[in-house]
C-alpha cells in the first residue's frame, strides 16, 4: 500500500473477494528526509493515510524497512548511471529489484501467497503459465516498469485494478468510503527534490566540455557537464551558434565530450540491451515483435537478430529518434509482455578533433542544460548507430 487510491482499492476489492489481506508498506526515505522529497508516495505522510485506509478496510497494516535496499538498488545506480552518460529509469529497477524481488520473498516467508499492488497490469492464467498483459486502461498501462520481474514471481503477484479504468477506480474509491479516493496521482521520481538536474549536479562534479559536431569534430559549444544531457536533446546544448539546430547523438564522460548532430544522426535503425529478462522461455521468443524504448513511446515493430539470456538485439522495422542509452527496451507480443533488457550503446568510429573553435564575445548561448530527461521528439528519416546503458509516473 502506498498511500494512493490504486492500492487503496486493491486492498479493499481483494478483502470483498474474500482473500485474508495484510496491508504493507515499504519504507524508502531515511531520517534525514529532504524536503519535497517522498512527499507524493512513498513518505511519512503516504504512510500514515495507508494505515488509515488500512483501518477503513479492516485489515492489519505494516511498514516494512526497506532504506538500505532502495539506497543500494536505486539511488546508488542512478547517480552513477547519469555520470556514465546514460539515462536510467529508476521506477524500472525499483519493481525489478525491490517491489518484486524482495517484497515477494518476504511475503513468501511471512506466510503469504500473493503480493498485490494498484499497477494498471492484466494478470492472465494460462496452462502454460502465468503472464503480464497490458492493462485496459491504456493512458495508465504499467506493464513497461515490470520487464524485469522474476519469472518465478509471476504465479505469486496480483493485480486488481488492471482491467479497471482510473476514473472507475476512483467511483469505487469514493464507494467504500476510502479516504484516498481524490487523492492526486505521483508523477515523480520520489527521493529527486525538484528538477532531476539539480539533484544530479548536487551529486556527480560538474565537468565543464567541449561540445562538437559529430560529422566533423569542430568544436561548437561548451557543455555543463555530460551528466545534464541526454540522446535526441536540443536545448541548452551551450551552442556558440545558437540559431543552429542540433540534437544530442553521443555522450562521451571518458573525453568529456557531447557530441551533436542534425536529426538524421540521431535516427536509430537497431539496438542492443543487455541486463534481459525474459517472462517466457527464451525459446519462445518470437523473432518478430514490437518493442517499446520510452514509457511514453508508441511500441514499433522489430526483427529479434539474435538474443541469449544475457541480453538481445532489435533490428527496427522504421528508425527510431533518440534511443537513449539506460532506458528500457520493453518487449511485446501484442499486449503481453515478454521481457525486456537495457539500452546498450552501440560502438561508434568518432572524427578526429578538429581544431577548437572559440565563442564570439557576443555570441554564446547562455541557455541552462536541459532536465536529463529522455527526449521525446518522434522519428524522421535514416539511422547513423544504435544507443545504450543501465524513470517514472507510476502509481503503486
Amino acid at each position: 500500500m502506498s498511500g494512493g487510491v490504486d492500492s487503496s482499492v486493491s486492498a479493499a476489492l481483494l478483502k470483498e473477494q474474500g482473500y485474508s489481506v495484510i496491508g504493507a508498506m515499504m519504507r524508502f526515505w531515511p531520517d534525514d528526509k529532504k524536503t519535497d522529497t517522498f512527499d507524493s508516495c512513498c513518505s511519512p505522510d503516504a504512510a500514515y493515510e495507508a494505515r488509515r485506509v488500512a483501518d477503513q478496510v479492516g485489515v492489519p497494516f505494516y511498514l516494512l524497512d526497506y532504506r538500505e535496499q532502495f539506497q543500494r538498488h536505486i539511488v546508488g545506480p542512478f547517480l552513477a548511471e547519469y555520470a556514465a552518460g546514460r539515462t536510467p529509469n529508476p521506477c524500472v529497477s525499483c519493481n525489478t529489484k525491490v517491489k518484486f524481488d524482495e517484497l515477494v520473498k518476504k511475503a513468501k516467508m511471512l506466510g503469504c501467497d500473493y503480493v498485490a499492488t494498484g499497477h494498471y497490469v492484466k494478470r492472465v492464467d494460462t496452462a502454460s503459465g502465468t503472464e503480464f498483459h497490458r492493462g485496459d486502461d491504456p493512458r495508465k498501462d504499467q506493464t513497461y516498469f515490470l520487464w524485469g520481474t522474476p519469472v518465478d514471481a509471476l504465479p505469486h503477484i496480483l493485480f486488481p485494478v488492471g482491467e479497471m479504468e482510473k476514473p472507475r477506480v476512483r467511483e469505487l474509491a469514493a464507494a467504500y468510503g476510502l479516504l484516498t479516493a481524490q487523492k492526486p496521482e505521483s508523477q515523480n521520481i520520489c527521493f529527486v527534490p525538484g528538477t532531476v538536474q539539480a539533484y544530479v549536479g548536487e551529486h556527480v562534479p560538474r565537468r565543464v566540455g567541449d561540445v562538437r559536431e559529430i560529422s566533423t569534430g569542430e568544436q561548437v559549444g561548451q557543455h555543463q557537464g555530460t551528466q545534464f544531457y541526454t540522446l535526441g536533446q536540443k536545448k541548452g546544448l551551450g551552442l556558440f551558434q545558437t540559431h543552429t539546430v542540433r540534437h544530442v547523438v553521443h555522450l562521451d564522460p571518458e573525453r568529456n565530450t557531447v557530441w551533436v548532430g542534425d536529426h538524421a544522426d540521431c535516427q536509430w535503425r537497431s539496438l542492443k540491451a543487455s541486463g534481459a529478462n525474459y517472462l517466457l522461455p527464451l525459446g519462445e521468443l518470437p523473432t518478430e515483435l514490437e518493442v517499446q524504448v520510452r514509457y511514453r513511446a508508441t511500441p514499433v515493430r522489430a526483427r529479434v537478430v539474435c538474443a541469449d539470456e544475457h541480453g538481445f538485439e532489435l533490428m527496427f522495422e522504421e528508425p527510431q529518434f533518440a534511443v537513449a542509452p539506460g532506458q528500457s527496451a520493453v518487449l511485446y507480443a501484442g499486449s503481453r509482455l515478454l521481457g525486456g533488457g537495457l539500452i546498450e550503446d552501440h560502438e561508434r568510429a568518432l572524427p578526429p578533433l578538429a581544431t577548437d573553435v572559440r565563442p564570439n564575445a557576443d555570441s554564446p548561448n547562455t541557455d541552462q542544460p536541459n532536465t536529463g530527461q529522455p527526449s521525446t521528439d518522434q522519428p524522421s528519416t535514416t539511422s547513423l548507430r544504435a544507443a545504450s546503458g543501465a524513470r517514472s509516473d507510476q502509481t503503486t
